[in-house]
């Protein structure tokens, strides 16, 4: 435990790479580690694009992304993420001494839940001593070791924030996988829907040379393939009862079926495999929510939040509605989740990762 665990409200820096990699986003939240969360300045800090296109080839290949050394990699990612804090606090007038802990999630770049494995990048160790902060780390190990599926995380950060919305909510997170957080009181369900960015990102990378499909335009213009989705909606892992938890390249399958039909045609198919993936989370929850809040990068996505409204008959709404902020949630969560390690309290529920029973978890470096 560190030193700085006889507080009562700390001020934590929370650093996350998501499964699309384009970006290392920082985010300073004031909080407890329970009911009080004050979120505060956020910032993104794009990848060098050698380190980027070594973690795309690391996590195209399973057997290295889960066998090999990769030290190297784990160098060049270990860097970068101190690199994005150090600026994020020169940016910010932060000084060092003001920071109780770090929260480092790393960059995924296996996760196989269902053989006790899951793999991120990144030394907590190195960060604490280059930053002289304690730093936490390997948020995801101990659900795992647990039985667990080591994710989602970020659902008790949700249902603090949402707090005093209205009930049954379900928070979206279209990253490069999609998940969601039912919440209603204390009741808490969460779990991966499916594909969601990734799997459109790699597509527009391969054949237009684009980062992204931007407001998805490309996929607005195309028509979805009916044979492909219907196929796509028979996945059994849409009947799966949650908790349940996916790998960036699960449904990989299902985006080579694309492979081969006009750009505009193959990019409204797989929108629609994403949303499609999202409305069978309705299978799982107790009850419809009044309303869906969308965070991550596919909340920019106006056609695939047209097609979700239209899907869902409900309102489908960015997290910004409602005064949060989309583009560094994940990043205040692990924040919050490394007060909450250094306080021994839990990380995951068994309605969240199907853990035994609540659990904490993280790994604590000091300078």
């Amino acid at each position: 435990m560190s030193p700085a665990a006889s507080k009562s409200l700390y001020r934590a820096i929370g650093v996350m790479s998501g499964t699309s990699m384009d970006a290392i986003d920082v985010a300073v939240i004031e909080t407890d580690g329970q009911s009080i969360v004050r979120p505060g300045a956020g910032g993104s800090y794009p990848y060098d694009p050698a380190v980027r296109q070594r973690l795309l080839e690391v996590i195209a290949d399973p057997r290295q992304a889960e066998l090999a050394p990769l030290t190297d990699v784990e160098a060049a990612v270990t860097a970068a993420h101190g690199d994005a804090i150090a600026r994020f606090l020169d940016d910010n007038g932060i000084g060092r001494a003001e920071i109780d802990v770090i929260g480092l999630h790393g960059q995924t770049v296996f996760h196989r839940p269902e053989r006790r494995f899951t793999r991120q990048l990144g030394s907590a160790a190195a960060i604490a001593a280059r930053l002289g902060v304690a730093t936490v780390g390997r948020f995801r190990h101990a659900d795992i070791a647990a039985g667990g599926e080591g994710a989602p995380l970020v659902p008790l950060y949700h249902q603090a924030l949402a707090a005093g919305l209205a009930q049954p909510l379900m928070v979206l997170n279209l990253g490069g996988v999609g998940n969601v957080t039912y919440i209603r009181g204390e009741e808490v369900i969460a779990f991966d829907t499916g594909p969601a960015s990734a799997m459109m990102d790699d597509f527009v990378r391969r054949h237009c040379g684009l980062a992204f499909d931007a407001e998805g335009k490309i996929a607005a213009s195309g028509t979805p393939r009916k044979s492909l989705v219907d196929e796509f909606a028979r996945h059994p892992y849409f009947d799966r009862p949650p908790p349940k938890s996916l790998d960036r390249n699960e449904f990989h399958g299902a985006a080579a079926s694309a492979e081969g039909l006009p750009v505009g045609d193959a990019m409204a198919t797989l929108a629609e495999f994403t949303v499609l993936a999202a409305a069978a989370a309705l299978k799982h929850v107790p009850q419809p929510p009044r309303r869906w809040l969308v965070t991550g990068g596919g909340r920019h996505n106006r056609h695939l939040m047209n097609r979700l409204a239209a899907e869902l008959g409900c309102a489908v709404e960015p997290v910004e509605t409602v005064g949060w902020d989309g583009d560094m949630l994940e990043a205040q969560c692990f924040g919050y989740l490394a007060v909450r390690s250094l306080l021994g309290l839990p990380l995951s529920l068994p309605s969240t990762t199907g853990v035994p029973r609540p659990l904490t978890g993280g790994e604590v470096s000091l300078p």
